[in-house]
Protein backbone atom coordinates (compact mmCIF):
# COMPACT_ATOMS: atom_id res chain seq x y z
CA UNK A 1 0.00 0.00 0.00
CA UNK A 2 1.32 3.17 -1.07
CA UNK A 3 0.48 5.67 1.73
CA UNK A 4 1.35 9.12 0.48
CA UNK A 5 -2.21 11.10 -0.01
CA UNK A 6 -4.42 12.45 3.45
CA UNK A 7 -1.36 13.38 5.36
CA UNK A 8 1.41 15.69 5.84
CA UNK A 9 4.19 13.43 6.13
CA UNK A 10 7.35 13.31 4.27
CA UNK A 11 7.46 12.02 0.37
CA UNK A 12 8.89 8.89 0.48
CA UNK A 13 10.36 9.18 -3.06
CA UNK A 14 12.21 12.53 -2.39
CA UNK A 15 12.36 13.06 1.13
CA UNK A 16 15.66 14.48 2.66
CA UNK A 17 17.00 11.79 5.40
CA UNK A 18 19.14 11.46 7.74
CA UNK A 19 20.94 7.97 9.15
CA UNK A 20 22.64 8.44 12.32
CA UNK A 21 25.34 6.01 13.13
CA UNK A 22 27.47 4.52 10.59
CA UNK A 23 28.70 1.74 11.43
CA UNK A 24 27.63 -2.22 10.00
CA UNK A 25 24.17 -1.18 10.08
CA UNK A 26 23.81 2.59 9.16
CA UNK A 27 26.28 2.48 6.45
CA UNK A 28 24.98 0.42 4.14
CA UNK A 29 20.98 1.34 4.94
CA UNK A 30 22.51 5.57 4.16
CA UNK A 31 24.03 4.05 1.27
CA UNK A 32 21.16 2.56 -0.43
CA UNK A 33 18.54 4.75 0.58
CA UNK A 34 20.97 8.00 -1.32
CA UNK A 35 21.13 5.64 -4.53
CA UNK A 36 19.20 7.07 -7.51
CA UNK A 37 16.91 3.91 -8.52
CA UNK A 38 13.22 2.98 -9.19
CA UNK A 39 11.18 2.58 -6.06
CA UNK A 40 10.70 -1.35 -5.99
CA UNK A 41 6.94 -1.15 -5.62
CA UNK A 42 6.11 1.84 -7.49
CA UNK A 43 9.02 1.62 -10.28
CA UNK A 44 9.26 5.76 -9.87
CA UNK A 45 12.22 7.38 -9.64
CA UNK A 46 13.76 7.88 -6.16
CA UNK A 47 15.82 10.61 -5.66
CA UNK A 48 16.51 11.63 -2.02
CA UNK A 49 18.88 13.88 -0.25
CA UNK A 50 20.85 11.24 2.44
CA UNK A 51 23.21 12.10 4.78
CA UNK A 52 24.96 9.85 7.22
CA UNK A 53 26.07 11.39 10.29
CA UNK A 54 27.94 10.03 12.65
CA UNK A 55 29.74 11.54 15.74
CA UNK A 56 33.53 9.94 15.03
CA UNK A 57 35.23 12.31 12.91
CA UNK A 58 37.60 9.55 12.25
CA UNK A 59 35.00 7.40 10.87
CA UNK A 60 33.88 10.15 8.40
CA UNK A 61 37.37 10.48 7.43
CA UNK A 62 37.69 7.12 6.28
CA UNK A 63 34.56 7.18 4.29
CA UNK A 64 35.31 9.91 2.68
CA UNK A 65 38.35 8.64 1.71
CA UNK A 66 36.27 5.69 0.39
CA UNK A 67 37.46 3.31 2.67
CA UNK A 68 34.76 0.99 5.20
CA UNK A 69 36.82 -0.87 7.77
CA UNK A 70 33.97 -3.07 8.28
CA UNK A 71 34.31 -4.21 5.27
CA UNK A 72 30.49 -3.95 4.38
CA UNK A 73 30.58 -1.71 1.72
CA UNK A 74 33.34 -1.56 -0.99
CA UNK A 75 35.29 0.98 -2.33
CA UNK A 76 33.75 1.11 -5.53
CA UNK A 77 30.46 2.02 -3.73
CA UNK A 78 32.20 4.74 -1.88
CA UNK A 79 33.18 6.07 -4.68
CA UNK A 80 30.03 6.07 -6.85
CA UNK A 81 27.26 7.26 -3.70
CA UNK A 82 25.91 10.52 -3.32
CA UNK A 83 25.42 9.71 0.19
CA UNK A 84 26.63 13.08 2.28
CA UNK A 85 28.74 12.93 5.37
CA UNK A 86 28.42 14.68 8.69
CA UNK A 87 28.74 15.04 12.31
CA UNK A 88 27.30 18.58 12.43
CA UNK A 89 23.61 18.84 13.94
CA UNK A 90 23.26 22.51 11.70
CA UNK A 91 23.42 20.31 8.88
CA UNK A 92 20.70 17.58 9.45
CA UNK A 93 17.94 20.45 10.14
CA UNK A 94 16.58 20.16 6.58
CA UNK A 95 15.84 16.66 7.33
CA UNK A 96 12.15 15.08 7.30
CA UNK A 97 13.11 11.44 7.94
CA UNK A 98 15.51 10.44 11.16
CA UNK A 99 16.61 6.83 11.16
CA UNK A 100 18.52 5.84 14.61
CA UNK A 101 21.15 2.78 13.58
CA UNK A 102 23.41 3.41 17.16
CA UNK A 103 24.99 0.47 19.32
CA UNK A 104 22.93 -0.52 22.19
CA UNK A 105 25.46 -2.39 23.88
CA UNK A 106 25.26 -4.07 27.77
CA UNK A 107 27.29 -3.19 30.71
CA UNK A 108 29.89 -5.03 32.68
CA UNK A 109 26.76 -5.68 35.05
CA UNK A 110 24.99 -6.78 31.73
CA UNK A 111 22.45 -4.12 31.86
CA UNK A 112 21.35 -2.63 28.96
CA UNK A 113 23.66 0.58 28.27
CA UNK A 114 21.24 2.86 26.51
CA UNK A 115 23.43 5.99 26.33
CA UNK A 116 23.76 6.06 22.76
CA UNK A 117 20.37 5.78 22.22
CA UNK A 118 19.76 8.55 24.63
CA UNK A 119 22.25 10.88 22.83
CA UNK A 120 20.67 10.30 19.47
CA UNK A 121 17.34 10.96 20.41
CA UNK A 122 18.54 14.23 22.06
CA UNK A 123 20.32 15.42 18.88
CA UNK A 124 17.02 14.68 16.76
CA UNK A 125 15.34 16.34 19.59
CA UNK A 126 17.16 19.34 19.23
CA UNK A 127 16.76 19.58 15.84
CA UNK A 128 12.81 19.63 15.69
CA UNK A 129 13.12 22.31 18.12
CA UNK A 130 15.14 24.27 15.27
CA UNK A 131 13.24 23.08 12.48
CA UNK A 132 9.99 24.28 14.60
CA UNK A 133 10.86 27.35 15.80
CA UNK A 134 12.20 28.51 12.25
CA UNK A 135 9.77 26.83 9.99
CA UNK A 136 12.40 25.04 8.18
CA UNK A 137 10.37 22.18 7.46
CA UNK A 138 6.60 21.41 5.84
CA UNK A 139 5.85 17.97 6.96
CA UNK A 140 5.34 16.09 10.17
CA UNK A 141 9.30 14.50 10.48
CA UNK A 142 9.20 10.84 11.07
CA UNK A 143 11.86 9.01 13.55
CA UNK A 144 12.55 5.58 12.37
CA UNK A 145 14.48 3.15 15.32
CA UNK A 146 16.99 0.07 14.05
CA UNK A 147 18.89 -0.25 17.27
CA UNK A 148 17.81 -3.20 19.41
CA UNK A 149 15.96 -2.54 22.41
CA UNK A 150 13.59 -4.35 24.88
CA UNK A 151 9.86 -4.52 24.06
CA UNK A 152 8.25 -0.98 24.44
CA UNK A 153 12.14 1.03 24.75
CA UNK A 154 10.89 3.54 21.62
CA UNK A 155 7.31 4.57 22.89
CA UNK A 156 8.46 4.60 26.65
CA UNK A 157 12.31 5.79 26.48
CA UNK A 158 13.24 7.61 23.23
CA UNK A 159 9.36 9.44 22.80
CA UNK A 160 9.86 11.23 26.10
CA UNK A 161 13.47 12.42 24.95
CA UNK A 162 12.59 13.58 21.94
CA UNK A 163 9.55 15.08 23.40
CA UNK A 164 11.32 17.44 26.24
CA UNK A 165 14.31 18.31 23.53
CA UNK A 166 11.88 19.47 20.85
CA UNK A 167 8.93 20.75 23.09
CA UNK A 168 6.70 19.14 20.41
CA UNK A 169 4.01 16.41 21.04
CA UNK A 170 4.14 12.48 19.81
CA UNK A 171 1.89 11.45 16.90
CA UNK A 172 1.11 15.08 16.40
CA UNK A 173 4.07 16.71 15.34
CA UNK A 174 6.09 13.97 14.71
CA UNK A 175 5.94 10.65 14.59
CA UNK A 176 8.31 7.35 15.06
CA UNK A 177 8.62 4.24 13.88
CA UNK A 178 10.95 0.42 14.56
CA UNK A 179 12.01 -1.65 11.86
CA UNK A 180 14.93 -3.82 13.41
CA UNK A 181 18.53 -4.35 11.85
CA UNK A 182 18.80 -7.68 10.30
CA UNK A 183 22.93 -7.10 8.85
CA UNK A 184 24.79 -10.06 9.63
CA UNK A 185 28.43 -8.75 9.45
CA UNK A 186 30.70 -10.35 6.97
CA UNK A 187 27.58 -12.04 5.10
CA UNK A 188 28.53 -11.38 1.69
CA UNK A 189 25.11 -13.54 0.65
CA UNK A 190 22.49 -12.18 2.98
CA UNK A 191 22.23 -8.40 2.28
CA UNK A 192 20.40 -5.39 3.25
CA UNK A 193 18.03 -6.15 0.06
CA UNK A 194 17.28 -9.68 -0.24
CA UNK A 195 16.80 -9.52 3.72
CA UNK A 196 12.92 -9.33 4.70
CA UNK A 197 12.89 -5.93 6.33
CA UNK A 198 9.94 -6.26 10.02
CA UNK A 199 8.69 -2.59 9.21
CA UNK A 200 5.79 -0.98 11.96
CA UNK A 201 4.80 2.72 13.23
CA UNK A 202 3.61 4.47 16.08
CA UNK A 203 -0.48 5.53 14.08
CA UNK A 204 -2.17 3.39 11.26
CA UNK A 205 -1.24 5.72 8.75
CA UNK A 206 2.78 6.09 9.63
CA UNK A 207 2.66 2.60 9.68
CA UNK A 208 1.96 2.23 6.05
CA UNK A 209 4.13 4.60 5.25
CA UNK A 210 7.36 2.94 7.44
CA UNK A 211 6.74 -0.12 5.48
CA UNK A 212 6.32 1.88 1.79
CA UNK A 213 9.49 4.19 2.64
CA UNK A 214 11.49 0.35 3.12
CA UNK A 215 9.60 -1.17 0.34
CA UNK A 216 11.14 1.29 -2.14
CA UNK A 217 14.32 -0.22 -1.58
CA UNK A 218 13.97 -3.58 0.00
CA UNK A 219 14.24 -6.34 -2.73
CA UNK A 220 12.82 -9.26 -0.77
CA UNK A 221 9.75 -7.67 0.53
CA UNK A 222 8.74 -6.27 3.91
CA UNK A 223 6.21 -7.11 7.15
CA UNK A 224 4.62 -4.66 8.74
CA UNK A 225 3.40 -5.48 12.22
CA UNK A 226 0.81 -4.33 14.49
CA UNK A 227 2.81 -1.99 16.88
CA UNK A 228 6.00 -0.95 17.30
CA UNK A 229 6.67 -3.12 20.88
CA UNK A 230 6.09 -6.67 18.48
CA UNK A 231 8.48 -5.47 16.38
CA UNK A 232 10.75 -4.73 19.52
CA UNK A 233 9.82 -8.37 20.37
CA UNK A 234 10.29 -9.81 17.25
CA UNK A 235 13.88 -8.22 16.87
CA UNK A 236 15.09 -9.66 20.21
CA UNK A 237 13.54 -13.19 19.74
CA UNK A 238 15.46 -13.52 16.78
CA UNK A 239 18.84 -13.95 18.28
CA UNK A 240 17.93 -14.92 21.70
CA UNK A 241 16.05 -18.09 20.26
CA UNK A 242 19.73 -18.62 18.70
CA UNK A 243 20.99 -18.14 21.95
CA UNK A 244 19.51 -20.97 23.75
CA UNK A 245 20.02 -23.24 21.13
CA UNK A 246 23.74 -23.05 20.69
CA UNK A 247 23.84 -22.81 24.89
CA UNK A 248 22.08 -26.42 24.29
CA UNK A 249 24.90 -27.63 22.33
CA UNK A 250 27.36 -26.11 24.14
CA UNK A 251 25.72 -27.96 27.19
CA UNK A 252 25.86 -31.12 25.43
CA UNK A 253 29.68 -30.80 24.58
CA UNK A 254 30.10 -30.50 28.31
CA UNK A 255 28.22 -34.06 28.80
CA UNK A 256 29.78 -35.71 25.76
CA UNK A 257 33.22 -34.68 26.89
CA UNK A 258 32.68 -36.27 30.32
CA UNK A 259 31.52 -39.55 28.12
CA UNK A 260 34.85 -39.36 26.08
CA UNK A 261 33.05 -38.64 22.94
CA UNK A 262 33.12 -36.08 19.69
CA UNK A 263 30.29 -33.55 20.14
CA UNK A 264 30.85 -32.46 16.06
CA UNK A 265 30.94 -36.37 15.36
CA UNK A 266 27.50 -36.68 17.47
CA UNK A 267 26.26 -33.90 15.27
CA UNK A 268 27.18 -35.00 12.26
CA UNK A 269 25.18 -38.14 13.51
CA UNK A 270 21.96 -36.21 14.58
CA UNK A 271 22.28 -34.08 10.99
CA UNK A 272 21.16 -37.06 9.33
CA UNK A 273 17.36 -36.48 10.19
CA UNK A 274 15.64 -33.74 7.87
CA UNK A 275 14.50 -31.82 11.23
CA UNK A 276 17.15 -31.62 13.43
CA UNK A 277 18.50 -28.00 13.83
CA UNK A 278 22.24 -27.61 12.66
CA UNK A 279 23.92 -25.44 15.59
CA UNK A 280 27.82 -26.11 16.72
CA UNK A 281 29.47 -25.34 20.23
CA UNK A 282 31.54 -22.72 20.98
CA UNK A 283 32.01 -18.76 21.73
CA UNK A 284 29.01 -17.10 21.79
CA UNK A 285 29.59 -13.16 21.39
CA UNK A 286 29.39 -10.17 18.71
CA UNK A 287 26.54 -7.51 18.82
CA UNK A 288 23.30 -9.28 18.93
CA UNK A 289 23.35 -13.14 19.75
CA UNK A 290 25.64 -12.48 22.73
CA UNK A 291 23.70 -8.89 23.99
CA UNK A 292 20.41 -9.28 22.82
CA UNK A 293 18.73 -11.80 25.37
CA UNK A 294 19.83 -9.21 28.28
CA UNK A 295 17.77 -6.46 26.80
CA UNK A 296 14.39 -8.91 26.86
CA UNK A 297 15.42 -10.07 30.56
CA UNK A 298 15.96 -6.64 31.63
CA UNK A 299 12.22 -5.68 30.44
CA UNK A 300 11.33 -9.29 31.82
CA UNK A 301 12.65 -8.26 35.15
CA UNK A 302 11.21 -5.01 35.05
CA UNK A 303 7.36 -5.97 35.11
CA UNK A 304 7.80 -8.93 37.47
CA UNK A 305 9.45 -11.96 36.03
CA UNK A 306 12.22 -13.92 36.20
CA UNK A 307 13.34 -15.64 33.12
CA UNK A 308 14.54 -18.91 33.59
CA UNK A 309 15.12 -20.68 30.28
CA UNK A 310 17.04 -17.16 28.87
CA UNK A 311 19.37 -16.87 31.48
CA UNK A 312 20.44 -20.29 32.44
CA UNK A 313 21.11 -20.13 28.13
CA UNK A 314 23.25 -17.02 28.78
CA UNK A 315 25.12 -18.30 31.86
CA UNK A 316 26.34 -21.58 29.69
CA UNK A 317 27.15 -19.32 27.02
CA UNK A 318 29.04 -16.81 29.21
CA UNK A 319 31.04 -20.04 30.89
CA UNK A 320 32.17 -21.60 27.73
CA UNK A 321 35.56 -19.36 27.89
CA UNK A 322 36.12 -20.70 30.83
CA UNK A 323 35.06 -24.46 30.70
CA UNK A 324 37.69 -24.63 27.39
CA UNK A 325 40.83 -23.72 29.26
CA UNK A 326 39.78 -26.13 32.28
CA UNK A 327 39.85 -28.98 29.50
CA UNK A 328 42.76 -27.59 28.32
CA UNK A 329 45.06 -27.42 31.14
CA UNK A 330 43.67 -31.11 32.07
CA UNK A 331 45.10 -32.15 28.66
CA UNK A 332 48.32 -30.61 28.85
CA UNK A 333 48.91 -31.84 32.85
CA UNK A 334 48.29 -35.24 31.36
CA UNK A 335 50.63 -34.68 28.84
CA UNK A 336 52.94 -33.15 31.02
CA UNK A 337 53.49 -29.93 29.52
CA UNK A 338 54.56 -26.90 31.72
CA UNK A 339 51.84 -24.62 32.12
CA UNK A 340 53.70 -21.22 33.60
CA UNK A 341 55.38 -20.07 31.42
CA UNK A 342 54.53 -22.03 28.10
CA UNK A 343 53.62 -20.64 24.83
CA UNK A 344 49.70 -20.36 23.47
CA UNK A 345 48.89 -19.21 20.08
CA UNK A 346 45.03 -18.25 19.42
CA UNK A 347 43.82 -18.11 15.67
CA UNK A 348 41.28 -15.53 15.29
CA UNK A 349 40.28 -12.63 17.47
CA UNK A 350 36.96 -11.39 15.72
CA UNK A 351 33.86 -12.63 17.15
CA UNK A 352 32.72 -14.72 14.16
CA UNK A 353 34.43 -15.59 10.78
CA UNK A 354 35.58 -13.60 7.28
CA UNK A 355 34.58 -10.73 9.62
CA UNK A 356 36.97 -7.22 11.47
CA UNK A 357 33.79 -7.33 14.19
CA UNK A 358 35.87 -7.59 17.16
CA UNK A 359 32.51 -6.18 19.93
CA UNK A 360 31.80 -8.65 21.96
CA UNK A 361 34.39 -11.63 21.15
CA UNK A 362 34.62 -14.38 23.46
CA UNK A 363 37.90 -14.91 22.40
CA UNK A 364 38.84 -12.14 25.22
CA UNK A 365 37.78 -14.95 28.08
CA UNK A 366 39.88 -17.71 26.56
CA UNK A 367 42.77 -14.73 26.78
CA UNK A 368 42.28 -13.95 30.12
CA UNK A 369 41.79 -17.26 31.66
CA UNK A 370 44.69 -18.77 29.80
CA UNK A 371 46.96 -15.51 31.21
CA UNK A 372 45.77 -16.65 34.72
CA UNK A 373 47.56 -20.13 34.71
CA UNK A 374 50.90 -17.72 33.64
CA UNK A 375 50.45 -19.30 29.96
CA UNK A 376 51.99 -16.25 27.65
CA UNK A 377 49.41 -15.76 24.55
CA UNK A 378 49.49 -14.69 21.10
CA UNK A 379 47.01 -14.03 18.96
CA UNK A 380 46.84 -13.42 15.26
CA UNK A 381 44.04 -12.63 13.46
CA UNK A 382 44.26 -11.26 9.70
CA UNK A 383 41.29 -9.60 9.29
CA UNK A 384 41.09 -7.62 13.26
CA UNK A 385 42.17 -4.28 13.91
CA UNK A 386 45.63 -4.03 15.43
CA UNK A 387 44.58 -0.58 16.75
CA UNK A 388 41.44 -1.25 17.59
CA UNK A 389 41.95 -4.58 19.33
CA UNK A 390 44.64 -2.84 21.61
CA UNK A 391 42.06 0.17 22.42
CA UNK A 392 39.12 -1.78 23.19
CA UNK A 393 40.80 -5.00 24.99
CA UNK A 394 44.22 -4.04 25.92
CA UNK A 395 45.43 -6.91 23.96
CA UNK A 396 48.30 -6.80 21.36
CA UNK A 397 47.49 -8.65 18.22
CA UNK A 398 48.85 -9.39 14.82
CA UNK A 399 47.86 -9.94 11.71
CA UNK A 400 50.11 -12.68 10.33
CA UNK A 401 50.14 -16.40 11.06
CA UNK A 402 53.91 -16.67 12.36
CA UNK A 403 54.65 -20.23 10.67
CA UNK A 404 58.23 -19.69 12.01
CA UNK A 405 57.32 -19.95 14.79
CA UNK A 406 56.55 -23.05 17.64
CA UNK A 407 53.82 -23.45 20.60
CA UNK A 408 52.79 -25.45 23.22
CA UNK A 409 49.53 -24.97 22.91
CA UNK A 410 47.35 -23.78 19.48
CA UNK A 411 43.55 -22.98 19.24
CA UNK A 412 41.78 -22.30 16.07
CA UNK A 413 39.08 -19.84 17.72
CA UNK A 414 37.67 -18.37 14.73
CA UNK A 415 37.00 -19.84 11.35
CA UNK A 416 38.44 -17.66 8.89
CA UNK A 417 39.49 -18.69 5.25
CA UNK A 418 42.92 -17.63 6.18
CA UNK A 419 43.09 -20.46 8.27
CA UNK A 420 40.63 -23.24 6.75
CA UNK A 421 43.11 -23.05 3.80
CA UNK A 422 46.24 -23.71 6.31
CA UNK A 423 47.63 -27.42 4.92
CA UNK A 424 49.18 -30.54 7.03
CA UNK A 425 52.09 -28.57 7.13
CA UNK A 426 51.06 -25.36 8.07
CA UNK A 427 49.45 -27.02 11.06
CA UNK A 428 52.74 -28.89 11.64
CA UNK A 429 55.18 -25.68 11.44
CA UNK A 430 53.33 -23.91 14.50
CA UNK A 431 53.25 -27.02 16.87
CA UNK A 432 55.97 -29.01 18.62
CA UNK A 433 56.31 -32.84 18.66
CA UNK A 434 53.56 -33.06 21.83
CA UNK A 435 52.17 -29.67 21.40
CA UNK A 436 48.20 -29.39 22.34
CA UNK A 437 45.63 -28.55 20.08
CA UNK A 438 42.16 -27.21 20.32
CA UNK A 439 39.95 -27.17 17.31
CA UNK A 440 37.25 -25.09 18.02
CA UNK A 441 35.83 -25.18 14.70
CA UNK A 442 36.60 -28.27 13.66
CA UNK A 443 38.70 -27.63 10.57
CA UNK A 444 41.96 -28.84 12.08
CA UNK A 445 42.93 -32.25 9.86
CA UNK A 446 42.13 -34.91 12.06
CA UNK A 447 45.97 -35.76 11.86
CA UNK A 448 46.81 -33.08 14.03
CA UNK A 449 44.72 -35.43 17.07
CA UNK A 450 43.30 -32.27 17.77
CA UNK A 451 40.84 -31.68 21.07
CA UNK A 452 37.35 -30.84 19.76
CA UNK A 453 34.69 -29.53 21.85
Amino acid sequence: MIYNSHSNLPNIWNCNLAVIGLGYVGLPLAIEFAKDQLCRRTHLKINRDVIGFDISKKRLDELRNNFDTTNEISTEELIKTKLKYSNKKTELVQCEVFIITVPTPIDSSKVPNLNPLLQACRLVGSILEIQNKQGLINTQPVIIFESTVYPGATEEFCVPIIEKESMLKFNVDFFCGYSPERINPGDKKHKLTNIVKVTSGSTEKVKYWVDDLYGSIIESGTYSTSSIKVAEAAKVIENTQRDINIALINELSIIFSKIGIDTLDVLDAANTKWNFLSFKPGLVGGHCIGIDPYYLTYKSQQIGYHPQVVLAGRRVNDEMGRWIVEKIIRQMAIKKIMISGSRALILGFTFKENCPDIRNTKVIDLINELEKYGINVEVTDPLANIELAKNEYNIDITNNIPFHEKYDLVILATSHKHFIEMTLSDWRSITKHFSIIFDLKGLIPREMNAIRP
